[in-house]
This record gives structure tokens, sequence and C-alpha cells, in this order.
């Protein structure tokens, strides 16, 4: 019996994630349960915004009116107080119960509750009811408890509103990809993948080859021509982009790699698709967002590369229907090729299914001001001009939603549109505070296609640049000369500007495909950053020689040491670094030592800063390591995740702790990280006296929006009051109120 149910369960579950809509979900839900515990009644409430239980549907009850139990009423309100079950043979008698006129529950005797708890809070309650007056047994009980569970996370999701007003709605949160709200038709990219393609053998190796080699040529020729159809205006802020598509083409990592597959004796196909998962795998393992997020990169292209084989081999084009209105674009990836098919401002969002803010795709509509919410999952039932709302800024997408709701959306976009334009004024305008206190901005980055979108929304230079994206996509460790290309890029770009460069930040969750580090236990604490580097240090010693070589001017140079915790490593890294600007004066290259800095990212590094002051030129506070290395959280665990907060006292403290050292000795400091974005964060590191920030480029604007409208006593009288709290959420709030009452509260949408 009991292995019956848990089978029933696992059904449930599973079966309830197919169904298109959130109405066909909770019909779902209610009806299932009833058949598998055999009851007359199963109802679903679900805890709304003025703390009301609604009840979302039933089986048994009369749910064709609306039912609502007021605030703490009735034994369901009994259940939600206490967190705990309820399980009795007569609701009418115990003194909690509360009657419903016109539900029909007055028929039932019988009645057991458990209450859907999500991080920790009670968002409904599960109902069953019987007409005979008898308590449900201990084995249907358990099961409705480990039932209730599991359904916690779809139900927090579920906005009353959607299966009470609008049963054909659909409401999807993701990741925001790409801000600003965008409404128009569906239109569905259906492409096949390279992932579908199967293991085929060749019969002539030579032949595959060949048709490899002819296969790259037309896909450069079809990237080069996309990027033509985008426009110049255009072509001009995003063409990083298109070159890092050629970039990888032209890579002999990936053409010796297909080439080799298909000696071991698979087609041309088969070997690219195997050569791409290979690649994509490598990014995949790491955990670091950012570069994770490169495995993208990686499929899309297989992708372009086996949608223009198809196109060759078909010999024709795809036809693609005239648009007269805007249009979202949806579907698992979202390629390159998909937006130039739609004229820009016919483009109103982008909906993947996959992916992460940090994609090609995210970062192609950020750098076009296109809306986009990246892994939704597979939105079914989803058909062509269906109408679509994307709320890039939240991360939320709404299917055929309802009128209201459209108006409403509608008043937000006017609004937004509003506050760009007025974001957009700044771009050239100093961060500067209203008692005149300057603020450098600068940008987060790892690849030639985020250097356009930082220029363009006034970054005053780099902040952090990652190098590890060369080293990751080879099949050996990049040489010097291959580095300086790389590095060169860079400098041209923000000519004139810091550039603060990281040095190969390798181990743990990165991991180099040629070098592979195992046997660790505990990755995060092994061998890693700088402790790598120093263990490789002719690794080390061609990475600084490439960094100082593919500049001009040295002094904008600033190489960034990461994970350091200890003086030793600090010392070896400096006689690292004289040795190189020795040997590149030797040969010619007249250079001066570039600045020297340390990541403040590991907790010990902090109580070495008086030890390193005479050492290095700058400290860079590294907030997203710091902050997870200080409450032992890590932020992209769902488990844990919602007890993370960027404005823990225990963050605030000890970044105020270095903040206040590094004044002391007289060592410039800046901070890069998700710290750097956020209007409460900020409010707090500016109250504290830092005065230089690095964060991604789709932040800038409305962080120098914030720094403009407010004084530095107006940021130190929120430090003062924070320091005194105990409660991030507490602190948080606080910081949202100080922000309303500075006028600010569009930063908050």
């Amino acid at each position: 019996m009991i292995k019956n149910i848990i089978l029933e369960l696992t059904r449930i579950v599973q079966d309830v994630s197919l169904i298109e809509t959130t109405r066909g979900q909770v019909k779902y839900i209610v009806d299932s349960i009833s058949q598998v515990i055999h009851v007359d009644v199963c109802s679903l409430y679900r805890l709304n915004e003025e703390g009301e239980m609604v009840l979302l549907d039933s089986h048994g009850l009369d749910s064709s009116q609306p039912l609502v139990i007021p605030p703490g009423k009735g034994l369901v309100g009994l259940i939600a107080r206490s967190r705990h079950p309820l399980n009795i043979d007569n609701a009418a008698e115990h003194p909690d119960y509360y009657f419903v006129a016109q539900s029909g529950e007055e028929n039932f005797k019988s009645f057991c509750g458990v209450p859907l708890v999500s991080f920790g809070k009670v968002i409904g309650v599960l109902v069953i009811q019987r007409y005979a007056a008898r308590k449900l047994d201990d084995e249907h009980e358990a099961f409705l408890v480990t039932l209730a569970s599991q359904l916690a996370l779809l139900v927090g999701s579920i906005n009353v509103l959607t299966v009470t007003s609008e049963i054909n709605s659909i409401h999807v949160n993701g990741v925001a990809g790409s801000p600003g709200i965008g409404i128009g038709q569906a239109r569905l990219c259906t492409n096949i993948r390279l992932n579908s393609v199967a293991e085929h053998l060749c019969e002539d190796k030579d032949i595959e080859i060949r048709q490899w080699h002819e296969l790259l040529n037309l896909t450069r020729a079809d990237i080069t021509h996309e990027q033509k159809l985008l426009g110049d205006d255009v072509s001009q802020n995003i063409s990083a982009i298109f070159d890092v598509y050629l970039t990888l083409l032209n890579d002999q990592s990936l053409m010796k790699k297909v080439e080799q597959e298909i000696r071991a004796g698979f087609c041309m196909m088969s070997a690219l698709r195997i050569s791409i998962h290979y690649f994509s795998e490598r990014f995949m393992q790491i955990e670091d967002p950012y570069l994770k997020a490169r495995h993208e990169d990686m499929l899309h292209l297989g992708d372009k590369l086996f949608d223009v084989w198809q196109r060759k081999e078909s010999q024709h084009q795809v036809a693609v229907e005239p648009l007269d209105n805007p249009v979202v674009l949806i579907g698992t990836n979202i390629s390159v090729s998909d937006i130039c098919s739609v004229p820009v401002e016919l483009l109103a969002g982008i909906v993947c299914f996959d992916g992460s803010s940090l994609s090609h795709t995210a970062i192609l509509a950020n750098a076009l001001g296109i809306p986009a919410v990246m892994g939704t999952g597979v939105l079914k039932g989803i058909v062509s001009e269906d109408r679509i709302i994307i709320d890039g800024n939240s991360g939320k997408v709404i299917v055929r939603p309802v009128e209201s709701i459209v108006d409403e959306y509608h008043k937000l976009l006017s609004d937004a549109l509003h506050f760009g334009h007025q974001l957009e004024q700044l771009c050239d305008l100093p961060a500067m505070t209203k008692d005149n206190v300057r603020i450098r901005l600068l940008t987060n980055t790892g690849l030639q296609a985020d250097l356009m979108p930082g220029l363009k929304n006034g970054a005053e230079g780099i902040g952090l640049y990652r190098t590890e994206i060369p080293f990751m996509v080879r099949e050996s460790f990049p040489t010097e000369d291959e580095q300086i290309e790389d590095y060169r890029k860079v400098f041209e770009a923000y000519r004139g500007s810091p550039v603060y460069m990281r040095t190969l930040d390798i181990g743990g969750d990165k991991q180099l495909p040629y070098y592979p580090i195992s046997g660790e236990e505990n990755p995060a604490l092994g061998w890693r950053g700088i402790r790598f580097t120093l263990d490789n240090i002719q690794l080390m010693m061609t990475q600084v020689r490439a960094m100082i070589r593919s500049t001009e001017d040295s002094e904008k140079l600033h190489i960034l040491l990461p994970m350091v915790s200890a003086t030793s490593e600090l010392d070896s890294f400096i006689n690292l670094l004289d040795d190189a600007c020795l040997q590149l004066k030797q040969e010619g290259f007249i250079r001066k030592r570039p600045k020297l800095g340390v990541m403040i990212e590991v907790p010990a590094a902090i109580s070495q800063i008086p030890f390193w002051k005479d050492k290095i030129d700058f400290l860079s506070i590294g907030s997203n390591d710091l902050s997870q290395y200080l409450l032992a959280l890590d932020r992209n665990n769902s488990r844990v995740a919602n007890r993370f907060s960027s404005v823990h006292p225990a963050i605030i403290h000890e970044i105020y702790r270095v903040v206040r050292m590094a004044k002391q000795y007289q060592v410039p400091i800046s901070l890069c990280g998700e710290m750097a974005a956020n209007p409460v964060s900020v409010l707090l590191l500016l109250g504290m006296g830092i005065r230089q920030l690095s964060m991604s480029s789709a932040k800038l604007l409305r962080i120098k929006y914030l720094i403009r409208s407010l004084t530095i006593d107006q940021t130190e009288q929120f430090l003062k009051y924070a320091l005194t709290m105990d409660d991030a959420d507490d602190i948080y709030n606080e910081g949202v109120l100080t922000l309303e009452r500075l006028g600010m509260s569009e930063l908050l949408k």
C-alpha cells in the first residue's frame, strides 16, 4: 500500500509540471488526490497579499464563486498559524470552525488539512474532507504531508489572480536577462538543434574533413551577412558579439577537435556535436556564473553551424513572414540569426527557456535595449501570435494576459520609457553626488562581446577583467602572443582608461580540459586562484608578460591577484612581477611597472591588510565571494539562497572594516560584484567611503542616477543607522524607505 502511494505521489508531481495552464495544474492536483486516497473533497488554498486564504480550486466543494477565508479564521487559518497538520473526525465541533456559506462544506464531517510551507513561511493549505465522521488514517495523512512539501514550490509560484480571473493566462518567473518591459505577439523559434543529431559513422574521412572546412567558410560568411543586416549604427555597439563567434570559428582547438572525431570514424555532424558538447561541458562544470554562461555560447555556435549546413543541403533559405506588429521571440535558445530576422524597432522582447543573464543572447539584448527573460523552462501551450508581456526587470513573463494587466503594464512601459530616456541623458555626465563628491563607475567583463555595452553606458574603465576564457576554450595553454592578441583588444577599446586584469583564476569549479584537477573533497577550498598559478609559475610569468606587452600605457594596467590569503603568496608574485619587468626592459619593451592590487575575497585577507599596505598599490573587494565565504552560503544553491543577503550585518561590518583600514593606510580601494549594482548596498558603500565601483554594464546608468540624486551625508546617516541593526531584512527595508524618501523609487522596480 505504501509503495503504491509513493508511486502515485511521484506521478502527481511529475504530471503537474507537464500541464500547460495554472488553472489546469491546480485542477489536476485536487482531482488526483481525491482519487488516490478516496475522499469526497480535496481543496487547495493559497495565501494572498492581504493574508486571506483564497480557494484556488476544489474537488467536491462549490468553487464556482470566489471563496475567501479572512486572515487567521477557521480551521485553515489555524493550520497556517500553527504550521502543523490538523486531522479531526468532526470539523463543526472544533472551536475554530468557520462556516463559509454556499460552499456546501456543511455536508462533510471529517477534516484533515496540512500546511504548504516555502522557505519557512506558510503559503497555503491542502485540505481533504469526507461525508463520514472518521479521521484520516496515519498512512494517508503522511501521504498528504509529503505531497504538500513537494507541491509548495509549485503553489508558491501561483498568482491568485492568475487562477481566479483568467483561466488561459500563464504566469512564469525566469531570470532577468535584460531590463525593460515589452508587449507583443509571440513568435516561436523552433529551429532543430545540433544536440538532436545521432552518432553516425562515415565512409570517407577525407571528404568529411573537406566538408567541415567548407561549413566553416559558409558559416563565417553567414555571420558577416547577419552583422550587416542589423545596420551600421547597431552593429558598432554589438560587433564584438559577432567577433566572438568568428573567433571561435577560427579557433584551432574547435577545428582540430572536429577533425579528430572525424578521423575517429564519425561523420561531420556527429563529430561536431561531440566537439561542441565537449567544450560546453568544460564551462558547465564551473560555478562562477559568468564563466558558466559561456557554455551557451558554444551551444549557440553549434546550432548555427548545424542550421547553415541544413540550409546548404536543402538548397534554400528559410522564408520569414513580414511583420507589422511588435513581436516577442520565444524558444529554447534564441540565436543571433533569430534576432536578426526581426527589425529592431519591432522586437518587443526575448524569452529563452534555457540560458542565463550572462549568456550572449542576454548580452545582445542589453546592447540592443531589448527586454529579455531567460531560464523560464518550457512554456507549453503557447502558439504564434499569442499576446505576451515580458518584464525584464523582474524576470516575469505573462502569456495571454487579461486586459487589466495589459493596461497596468502599458502604464509601466510608459513610465519605464520615460525613465530610460532620463538615464540615457546621464551617459556622458560624471557620477557626482549633489555635494560634488566624484564616484568612478567601471564595468566587469571577460568577453570582447561585453566591451561595447560598457562603453555605451559610460563606463570609465574595466574594474574586473576575467582572463580565464582564452585558457578554457583551447586544448593547451595559450602562448604569450595569443594572450597579447586577446588583451590588446581590451586596451584598444578602453584606450586611456584603467583596466583591472585579474590573473588566471583556475581550479576549484573552473577546470581546464587539458589540465584537470581531481581528488579534492572540497574544491572551493583547494588548489585554485593564486595557489594554482604560483605552483605553475611559468604560466603566471607568461600571462604577466602578455598583460604588460599588450598595452602602450602600462600605467593603465592594474593587475589583480585573486584568492590571496597569505603574505608569502603576495611576496612570491611581487618577485615574479619584478623579474617580468626586468626581462621586458632587456628585450626592448620599455614599460613601466604596472600597479598591483589584491582582491579581498577570502576573509583571511582582511586581517593581513596592515602587513600588505606597503607592498600593494590598491585593494579591490570581491563582494560576491567574500559574502559567500563570510556567511558560508552558496547563493546559487536554491535550498539556502533565500538566506543570502548582501546587506547581512556581518558583510556590512567586515567591508566597513576593510574600508577603514584602507583609509588609515592610504591604500586606494574599490569594490566589484553585485553589491555595486544594488541601490540599497550602494547607499551603504558610499556611506563607508568607497569611491570606485565596478558592475555589469546594464546597471551602470541606474547607479549613476542614484549617485547624482543624493548627498554623501544622506548615505552616512543610513550607514550609521544600519550598523546598529542585527537583521538583514530590517536593513534592506530601511534602505528601501530611504530611497523612497529621496524620490528614487524607480530604482526599486
